[in-house]
C-alpha cells in the first residue's frame, strides 16, 4: 500500500514541472505599448491630439521593435534633433516638430521615470512627422492646388509602409533617412540649395525705389543712385563700381546689370526700368525667402508626378521640358492661358496627336471672341476660312444664322496655314478640352512672359518635340501622312506621361535662384495656408 501512493506521489511531482511550463507565462509589461494605448490620457499635447493615422505609424514602428524604446542613445538623439533643426533648409519650421520640447522631455524623464515613455514616443512621432513632410509635402495638395489625373497616371509617392521601412532602417542613420525621405528630383535639391544660400546672407537694409518715370540707357534720374546700390548688394554690380560722388545718369553698365537682373526674374531682358522691372527690384530678401519655401513645397508635390520619361509644361515659366532618366534634357518655349483663362495643373499620358488639325472652336472662344466679331462682318467666316455646323455635324449656311440669338451651333476652322492649331496637335486624356499645339502666332515666343492663349499649350518647337515622342517605327509614317495635308489621327505605340504644373522659382545647380512671375497670383495663398498650419500645430504644442 506504502509502495502504490510512493508511486504516485513521485509521479505527481514529475509532472509538475510540466504542468507549470503549460500555463500561461505573464506577459512582461510594456509602458510603451500601454501608454500608445492610452495616449490621449497616458500623455500631453500634442501627443494627445495626433490623428488615427500617425498613431497606427507610431504603433507599427514600435511594434517592429517590441514597443522597446528608441531614443535611449544621446548620441541618437542629439542626430535627430540636429536633422530637425536642418529641415529650415527645406523651407519647413523646425519648430513644429518641437526640438526643444523633445530635448527637455528627455532630460525630465531621466528624474521622473514615469514621463520616459511619453518623451519617447514624443520624438518618434516628430521623426515619423518630418520624414512625412519630406516626401508628402507639408500641405495636402488636393486641398490647394489640385491636380487632376487621369486613371491611368496616378501619383508615384512613397506608401505609408514605405515610409516606415525608410524609418526604421534609419534608425541606426538617422541622416540617411531624412534624405531617403526628400524628393530625387534634381530640381528640389538646386532649390533647397538656394534657400539655404539666401537664409544665410546677413539681413540687408531694405529701402524701396521710388515709382517714376521708365528709364532708358543714357537717361538721368534722381533714383539711379539707389537703384546703383541696389544692383551692388544683390551682386549684379561689383563695389568697385559704386560712384564716389552722386551718379544720376543711367549708364551702360547699369543696362547691362538691369538686363541679368531681368532675365533671372522672368522679364523682358531689355535693360529697360519699367514698372515690372521695378516692381520685382522692391521684392524685398524676405519676401524672396518666403517664394523660395513655397515653391520647395511644390517641388515636393512635383515629386510624385515626374516620371522617369516625360513631358513637364512649366505653366508660370513658359516650357516644355522633356525628361529622360529622370533628369530635364530639353525644352522649349511655350505660350499658356491668359489669368482669365488659365492653364490647369493635369497629369495624363500623350497618346495620339492629330496632323493636320480643323479647329472646332471652344464654346467661351465662340462666346467672348467670335460671336461680336461675326456680328460685325459676316464676311469673318470665310476669311478664316470657317464653317458653321449644328450638334448633329450638318452645314449650315452663315445667313440661316441668327447671330444675335444663334442656338446650339459649332465654328469649324479648316486645317491649313492660319489654322490657330497649326500643324498638328498633341493629345492626352482630361476634362477641358486641354492640349498641346503648334501654332502660327510664333512671334509671341520672343515674349518673356507668354500666357496669352486660352488655355491650351502652345508649342514652339513642336517639330522637335514629336520627335521624341515618336519611335524609330512611327517617324516615316508620321512624315509621309503630315505631308498630305490632310487631317489624320496618329495613335502613339508608346504613350508619354505629361504633367502640366504651376511653380515660380528655381535654381541651378550652383544654388542661384531664378523668379518668375506669379501669373495666377498663386503664391499668395500657398504661403499664407503654410504659415496657418504651422501656427495651429505650434498652438497644439504644449
Amino acid at each position: 500500500m506504502y509502495k502504490k501512493h510512493a508511486f504516485r506521489l513521485v509521479s505527481l511531482l514529475l509532472f509538475v514541472p510540466f504542468l507549470a511550463m503549460a500555463q500561461p507565462v505573464s506577459e512582461q509589461p510594456k509602458p510603451i505599448r500601454d501608454a500608445l494605448e492610452t495616449l490621449a490620457s497616458a500623455c500631453k499635447s500634442p501627443l494627445a491630439e495626433i490623428d488615427r493615422t500617425a498613431l497606427q505609424q507610431l504603433t507599427e514602428l514600435y511594434r517592429r521593435h517590441q514597443f522597446e524604446a528608441l531614443w535611449t542613445s544621446y548620441a541618437r538623439l542629439d542626430e535627430l534633433l540636429e536633422q530637425l533643426n536642418a529641415l529650415v533648409d527645406d523651407g519647413l519650421n523646425p519648430t513644429i516638430y518641437h526640438p526643444e520640447t523633445i530635448r527637455q522631455a528627455m532630460h525630465t524623464a531621466t528624474t521622473e521615470p514615469l514621463h520616459r515613455e511619453c518623451s519617447d514616443i514624443l520624438a518618434t512621432h516628430a521623426y515619423l512627422l518630418a520624414l512625412r513632410h519630406l516626401s508628402h509635402g507639408r500641405l495636402p495638395q488636393d486641398r490647394l492646388e489640385p491636380v487632376w489625373r487621369s486613371p491611368d497616371a496616378a501619383a508615384q509617392q512613397q506608401a505609408d509602409d514605405q515610409l516606415l521601412d525608410i524609418a526604421d532602417d534609419g534608425l541606426a542613420h538617422l541622416e540617411q533617412a531624412f534624405d531617403k525621405a526628400r524628393p530625387t528630383l534634381e530640381q528640389y535639391h538646386n532649390l533647397r540649395k538656394a534657400h539655404s544660400r539666401l537664409r544665410a546672407e546677413p539681413p540687408q537694409q531694405w529701402l524701396p525705389i521710388p515709382s517714376g518715370q521708365t528709364l532708358r540707357p543714357g537717361m538721368s534720374d534722381p533714383r539711379v543712385p539707389l537703384l546703383h546700390q541696389r544692383l551692388v548688394k544683390d551682386g549684379y554690380l561689383p563695389d568697385a563700381l559704386v560712384p564716389d560722388n552722386i551718379e544720376t545718369r543711367y549708364s551702360q553698365p547699369i543696362e547691362q546689370a538691369i538686363k541679368a537682373f531681368q532675365a533671372r526674374h522672368g522679364l523682358q531682358d531689355d535693360g529697360i526700368l519699367g514698372a515690372e522691372t521695378l516692381a520685382a527690384l522692391n521684392v524685398s530678401p524676405t519676401e524672396r525667402l518666403s517664394q523660395l519655401k513655397i515653391n520647395l513645397e511644390r517641388f515636393r508635390w512635383l515629386s510624385r508626378d515626374i516620371e522617369a520619361r516625360s513631358l513637364l509644361v512649366d505653366i508660370a515659366g513658359g516650357r516644355v521640358i522633356h525628361f529622360r532618366d529622370n533628369r530635364p534634357r530639353w525644352e522649349t518655349r511655350s505660350q499658356v492661358g491668359r489669368d482669365t483663362r488659365q492653364t490647369p495643373a493635369i497629369k495624363s499620358n500623350v497618346t495620339r496627336l492629330t496632323l493636320n488639325p480643323t479647329w472646332t472652336v471652344p464654346p467661351t472662344i465662340l462666346r467672348e471672341d467670335k460671336l461680336p466679331r461675326i456680328r460685325e462682318d459676316l464676311g469673318y467666316l470665310t476669311k478664316q476660312n470657317m464653317q458653321v455646323l449644328d450638334y448633329q455635324g450638318n452645314v449650315l449656311e452663315p445667313q440661316q444664322v441668327d447671330w444675335n440669338n444663334p442656338g446650339n451651333i459649332l465654328l469649324r476652322q479648316a486645317a491649313g496655314p492660319g489654322n490657330p492649331l497649326g500643324r498638328l496637335v498633341i493629345r492626352f486624356a482630361n476634362p477641358f478640352a486641354i492640349y498641346l499645339h503648334d501654332t502660327p502666332s510664333q512671334g509671341l515666343f520672343a515674349r518673356s512672359q507668354r500666357a496669352f492663349s486660352s488655355g491650351c499649350v502652345r508649342v514652339e518647337s513642336v517639330m522637335q518635340l514629336v520627335d521624341l515622342l515618336l519611335t524609330d517605327g512611327e517617324r516615316e509614317r508620321f512624315t509621309r501622312l503630315l505631308a498630305t495635308g490632310r487631317t489624320h489621327e496618329f495613335r502613339l505605340d508608346e504613350p508619354t506621361p505629361v504633367l502640366l504644373a504651376y511653380w515660380t522659382a528655381e535654381a541651378d545647380s550652383t544654388g542661384q535662384a531664378h523668379y518668375r512671375p506669379d501669373i495666377y497670383s498663386r503664391d499668395h495663398d500657398l504661403l499664407a495656408a503654410l504659415l496657418a498650419a504651422d501656427r495651429q500645430q505650434l498652438l497644439d504644442s504644449p
